[in-house]
């Protein structure tokens, strides 16, 4: 047991030492900076604090002081790479954070405990925390990154990733330290395969969830717990959160998902039938490169442990096989099985990567975005948790991507930062401390265009589907694009086809940004999609008269026609400005010979017009076309929740490839041959946008 104060450890922090002393440097040299505030601090940053959206009539203040005020407990220790030996044998890892009093020893009274299962290591975890929770250095860092403002630059992105730091991200992804010193045990666990745990990496499989399972079982049983427990963390740690709850372990019962998926083969693996090589290449080199890092103190005190190592060379390169036949192999019988059974939706791994959300009955609180990877789950939590009370779920939805989740968080006039939301919710499920967090609105959302809203539901009430019909008349509005065509209330009456090739400019488009995490800092790729549309048939409105909300997901019913006997279709549904810029408000991708709609799944307008298809993606049962021939296809959009304000126009684009955020697999490209594509306009059978707004649309 070590006494880590409000970090790691001394070896951890010098990763942040070497950063943040030319952070002191220039903060006490860089005129107007608080020079004798820096040098005195002794305490963590303190984060921006704010309120949440008015009207809530709810004590958010009191969440903030709690969580940023003093602490039960001074300090905080620590048990390093703890052993959890699973039912099959393999040794996990854990790290085990506990509080402490004032001379480093932990607390010996039972606590309620806190787990995340991370994949990136937990030494991540720790050096992230470290970084920024080191008492003088992380402050001085945080202040001189607060002094710089990227707005209207080129790269203005990079202001939202600084923002994240100040809206308590990095507590959700590692670990929180407050909440540790206000009376938790918090166990951060490497999964299988990964950091510092035995095994190969099993990537959400049944193996895997087992091990959440016995991890939780473990956590409860110590003498450290007092039986209640939490999880917490973000995307992987929050997918595994959903996953393991549909099991109901025994004393779960509290969730805190930050960007989860419960459906991760149409969310990233292969969303329309697209292999999602935008995102999966980066993260599985990621993921494969981390789990090599040795546990160095083992290799000089001669504990190295040898299994690990057997266990990495058994597989080093996981999914990657996958990945690149996925892409490459040009018949089904090429590809993988593992690759096979991802798109066959009767396949073991395809249930285990599909959450029943329903089973899930403890309390929830989510936190999603959308520009995230999985907002085709965030936005359809609040429904799809049907055995959960409004009491028990709650669902914030922000304006930004998936490494940038609460960068619009923790400030005036937007909900709390998540730091401080995670513990509030911990502290009444697992504590029974009445801090009205239950009372919290269900659905707390930033509105696209626009700022926060809460309700009791989402989509927003008072929202009708319609129809607006693709028509060839020139809008005007997008002269740069491939074709200026319009959207309109009433079918066109004169014919046309479209054609689109695929084509590379989608590498800068806000979907690109969605597949790098929210990375790509260039404004003028993620926030105004034109250069995107040069390549784009483009269908606009006329400007809106009045402010009118776009609240749901959309469908946009198409005809078409292939060269060949595949192809693979992009949408992007976007806010067109009166000085031009488009800004995607939501996209969706569907490969024409998977085409096939699981209508049991699927939601529809009162007129049965698809509003949200589901997709069987079942590579077993393509539907190829005959070259020529005119084929309808339903390609749905994610849900959104949008402002177009007067003046502004809704506008659609189309497009035959979405690099980098999709690729069409291998068989799907050789049977296209990537030849261009054609949009049909016919009036016998018009094509439209099956829209929800809360006013007619013009």
């Amino acid at each position: 047991m070590k006494r880590i104060g409000r970090g790691p450890g001394v070896a951890t922090r010098v990763m942040t030492v070497l950063v943040a002393v030319v952070a002191v440097v220039v903060a006490l040299t860089v005129p107007g900076a608080p020079r004798a505030a820096i040098v005195a601090l002794t305490t963590p940053f303190a984060h921006r604090s704010g309120a949440a959206p008015t009207g809530t009539g709810l004590t958010e203040q009191a969440w903030v002081a709690a969580h940023d005020g003093p602490t039960k407990y001074p300090g905080m220790a620590v048990d390093w790479d703890v052993p959890i030996r699973m039912s099959d044998g393999t040794v996990l890892r854990a790290n085990v954070y506990h509080p402490a009093d004032a001379g480093g020893r932990a607390i010996t009274t039972k606590m309620p405990v806190i787990v995340n299962l991370t994949p990136y290591t937990k030494l991540i975890s720790a050096i992230a925390e470290a970084a920024v929770n080191t008492p003088v250095l992380s402050p001085a860092l945080i202040w001189v990154l607060n002094q710089l403002n990227f707005a209207g630059t080129p790269i203005a992105g990079v202001d939202q990733l600084r923002d994240d730091l100040n809206g308590g991200m990095v507590s959700n992804f590692a670990f929180d330290p407050k909440l540790v010193e206000n009376g938790y045990t918090q166990v951060v666990v490497d999964v299988r395969g990964t950091g510092y745990s035995q095994g190969v990496w099993d990537v959400f499989g049944s193996r895997e969830q087992q091990d959440s399972v016995e991890v939780l079982d473990w956590a409860r049983t110590q003498p450290w717990s007092n039986g209640r427990m939490g999880m917490t963390g973000m995307s992987y740690s929050g997918i595994n959160q959903l996953q393991v709850a549909a099991k109901h372990p025994k004393g779960l019962d509290a969730l805190f998902p930050v960007v989860p998926s419960a459906n991760l083969v149409p969310d990233i693996v292969a969303p329309g039938g697209g292999l999602g090589v935008g995102f999966l290449t980066p993260w599985l080199a990621l993921v494969n490169i981390l789990k090599f890092i040795p546990d160095v103190r083992s290799l000089l005190n001669g504990t190295f442990d040898w299994k690990w190592l057997a266990s990495r060379l058994q597989n080093p390169a996981v999914f990657v096989p996958e990945l690149l036949t996925g892409v490459f192999s040009p018949t089904v019988g090429g590809l993988t099985p593992t690759t096979r059974q991802l798109i066959d939706p009767n396949s073991s791994l395809r249930v285990a990567y599909h959450t029943p959300l329903d089973r899930i009955t403890t309390p929830t609180f989510a936190i999603g975005a959308w520009h995230d990877l999985f907002t085709g789950t965030e936005w359809q939590l609040l429904d799809k948790l049907t055995a959960l009370p409004a009491s028990e779920k709650k669902l914030v939805m922000s304006d930004a991507y998936h490494a940038t989740v609460t960068s619009d968080m923790g400030k005036p006039g937007a909900p709390p930062r998540s730091d401080v939301l995670q513990m509030a919710w911990f502290d009444h499920w697992l504590k029974g401390v009445d801090n009205g967090i239950d009372r919290y609105s269900p659905a707390t959302i930033h509105r696209l265009g626009d700022g926060w809203w809460q309700g009791p539901t989402f989509p927003e009430p008072g929202q009708t589907y319609q129809r607006m019909y693709l028509s060839s008349l020139p809008s005007g509005s997008a002269p740069g694009s491939l074709s200026d065509g319009s959207l309109r209330r009433s079918a066109p009456v004169r014919a046309a086809v479209q054609t689109v090739g695929p084509g590379i400019s989608t590498l800068c488009s806000n979907d690109t940004a969605q597949a790098m995490f929210g990375l790509l800092v260039f404004q003028g790729c993620y926030g105004d999609n034109r250069l995107a549309e040069t390549n784009a048939l483009t269908f606009t409105s006329a400007p809106v008269s009045k402010g009118t909300v776009i609240s749901g997901p959309i469908d946009l019913h198409v005809l078409t026609r292939l060269d060949g006997t595949d192809g693979y279709w992009s949408v992007m549904v976007t806010d067109v400005g009166p000085d031009g810029r488009s800004a995607v408000i939501s996209s969706g991708q569907l490969t024409t010979s998977l085409r096939q709609i699981d209508d049991a799944a699927s939601l529809k307008a009162p007129d049965g017009d698809y509003t949200a298809p589901s997709y069987l993606l079942d590579i077993y049962h393509r539907e190829l076309v005959k070259p020529g021939e005119t084929v309808p296809l339903d390609i749905g959009t994610h849900g959104t929740d949008a402002y177009l304000a007067p003046g502004h126009r809704l506008r659609v684009d189309v497009f035959a490839l979405n690099l980098i955020k999709g690729m069409s697999l291998g068989p799907v490209t050789q049977a296209s041959g990537l030849r261009p594509e054609h949009l049909v306009i016919d009036p016998a059978r018009p094509s439209y946008l099956v829209v929800p707004s809360s006013r007619p649309l013009v």
